[in-house]
């Protein structure tokens, strides 16, 4: 039982990542062909809203804690930070940047929610430790690798294939994805500003969870309040009636797929492996995005990527596996001290079972 306890959450992150990866390249190509990413925003989440709202009622009925004002304050900043900052911010980057791009720079998410977490004190490090040195250390290599990714270009590198099997220009202009590189640091600072909003997600949603440790419930009111927030913003900024009007083509596809697959299973699983192993245990899987997209990217779209892009994403790696090292030291102390604290409960039951007289009668 303990050993599917630590390999359950450890597939659904990986689960996350897949369903992730599919999103970006999905929504790269809808943007590139005129969606509004305000008005995708709405869309997915007032979709996913409408299959999580029947679900949680009957599912979580009996079992759902009471709604006070505190709670919904609480999972409305939670909605602000994990979807209506986050994904526009993001959305907005990935317009100007390409799916590996955002992808590489999704790798500092750990290192940001690890600093994050140790802000709020809900992290520990060991300054005269190995693992309390290695998540200093790789926490400020990740940082400075995604600084170098962003505004260092260098030379431009060679692409596996020549032309793209999927042209990602704007409609009808048939241009490939390559940009200036000032759009290229727009880009990238919009899309490391909502994967800080996204690190303080995760925190917030751990916190959360304890006092409302009802999944269904708090995701359908996370797209709720996604949706009433980002409507807001595009009856602002996206006042054309064109914009709202969606055909049968792979803006709609972009839709469905990630209000039904990202805004409902891919939250909703995200939550459960918080509630299991933390914050920064979630992050940690950010990484593999960028092979995924990347190499869709490569043999698809003909992405090219600069020198800069490439020195900078090997230093976020190896910064965020050494995060990831002394956070598995944390994960093995703490496995070793519940092992230790289980076996010694039960010698205090065997021994108290021994000196009692009921337990002499039987």
């Amino acid at each position: 039982m303990r050993s599917l306890e630590e390999v359950v959450p450890c597939f659904g992150m990986i689960t996350v990542q897949l369903a992730y990866g599919g999103a970006n390249i999905l929504c790269k190509l809808a943007l590139a062909r005129g969606l509004s990413y305000l008005v995708f925003t709405v869309y997915r989440h007032l979709l996913a809203m409408a299959i999580l709202g029947p679900l949680a009622y009957v599912l979580e009925r009996k079992r759902r804690p009471a709604l006070s004002l505190s709670i919904l304050a609480k999972i409305f900043m939670l909605a602000l930070f994990g979807t209506t900052i986050h994904q526009n911010v993001y959305y907005a980057g990935l317009s100007y940047t390409s799916p590996t791009v955002a992808s590489a720079l999704g790798s500092v998410i750990p290192a940001l929610t690890f600093i994050l977490a140790l802000m709020l004190k809900l992290e520990k490090v060991t300054i005269g430790s190995a693992k309390g040195w290695a998540k200093i250390i790789g926490a400020v290599v990740c940082i400075s690798g995604a600084l170098l990714f962003t505004f260092w270009k260098g030379h431009l590198l060679g692409g596996l294939v020549k032309h793209p099997l999927i042209l990602v220009g704007t409609k009808g202009s048939g241009q490939g994805p390559q940009r200036g590189k000032d759009d290229w640091i727009k880009g990238s600072l919009l899309i490391l500003t909502s994967n800080i909003a996204f690190s303080a997600w995760l925190i917030l949603q751990a916190m959360i969870y304890e006092v409302y440790p009802a999944r269904l419930s708090m995701t359908a009111l996370i797209c709720f309040f996604a949706s009433l927030q980002s409507s807001v913003l595009g009856l602002v900024f996206e006042r054309s009636k064109s914009s709202w009007r969606m055909g049968w083509n792979i803006q709609m596809l972009t839709i469905v797929y990630c209000g039904t697959v990202i805004s409902c299973l891919v939250y909703y699983l995200q939550t459960f492996c918080i509630s299991k192993k933390g914050p920064v245990f979630a992050a940690m899987f950010s990484p593999l995005i960028l092979i995924i997209v990347g190499v869709f990217s490569a043999f698809f779209l003909a992405e090219r990527l600069y020198m800069g892009s490439l020195i900078g994403a090997v230093l976020i790696i190896l910064g965020l596996y050494g995060v990831l090292w002394g956070k598995s030291k944390d994960f093995d102390e703490n496995g070793d001290k519940k092992m230790i604290a289980e076996k010694t409960t039960q010698t205090l039951d065997a021994k108290n079972c021994i000196s009692s007289s009921d337990c002499h009668n039987v």
